[in-house]
């Protein structure tokens, strides 16, 4: 079942998305060579502290961490970790926020230094992806515009878009309906009505779609190790169209 929101909740998800956003633009310092993504998790968990909220996923299904941290050709919920980032390295930090028991969700791809010029043609063509999904959530569409709007564009610039893992519904519990794919055909799928709240989040690689587990059994890598790079924003429903919050633009 899809369950619409109010706007009352909609505000409330929207100071959380808020808070979400602060820590990404503190993150665009924070992230350089030599740092370590414990660090960063620690950063992060603190800050949430400070200003009066939780990582969500700290203990979702025994997750250990307040972020998930995934380095180079692993494509989600990489664990932190006490190696330091290197230059030319791209890392995604994904983290959900709890404030006053809203939530909102956001990941983001950052360059650690220098970056070849294939990968930072990776993070902006998958940067470019997401808000093009974005643009497609209207009152009216459906689902697979959104996916369909991501692969078309995607594809044509001859990267590949994850299957394994989609967007999703979200209010106060980090998974709802409804699901999210960043692929598919247009006109299918339910119904984008007013009121829903869902994350669009695609996943690109450089090589093949397709991923494999790690022994941890949370996170998944690219299966021809290449890399892959994620942004996601917590997008809101209304009346005139999308409202993205989780935005950091100031």
């Amino acid at each position: 079942m899809i369950v619409l929101k109010s706007a009352r909740e909609i505000e409330k998800m929207k100071e959380a998305g808020k808070l979400l956003a602060s820590v990404h633009k503190k993150l665009r310092t924070f992230i350089k060579p030599g740092v370590t993504t414990w660090e960063i998790d620690e950063f992060v968990e603190n800050y949430l502290k400070k200003h009066g909220a939780t990582p969500q996923q700290k203990g979702y299904r025994d997750y250990k961490y307040a972020t998930c941290a995934s380095i180079n050709d692993e494509v989600c919920h990489g664990f932190p970790r006490k190696e330091p980032l290197k230059e030319g390295d791209i890392v995604t930090i994904d983290m959900v926020v709890n404030l006053n028991g809203a939530l909102s969700d956001s990941a983001w791809s950052y360059a650690v230094g220098e970056v070849s010029e294939q990968a930072q043609r990776l993070l902006d063509v998958t940067k470019e992806a997401l808000y093009r999904g974005i643009a497609a959530s209207v009152p009216g569409n459906r689902i697979g515009d959104i996916g369909h709007a991501i692969q078309s564009y995607v594809e044509a610039e001859g990267f590949s878009v994850v299957r394994e893992f989609i967007g999703h519904g979200i209010g106060t519990v980090i998974h709802e309906k409804p699901d999210i794919p960043h692929y598919g055909l247009p006109g299918r799928g339910p119904r984008i009505k007013e009121g829903m709240v869902f994350t669009i989040e695609p996943m690109i690689n450089i090589g093949e779609w397709k991923t494999k587990m790690d022994n941890n059994r949370w996170t998944a890598r690219t299966i021809d190790g290449k890399l892959s790079a994620q942004y996601e924003h917590t997008i809101a429903i209304l009346k005139d169209g999308p409202v993205i919050l989780t935005e950091q633009e100031d």
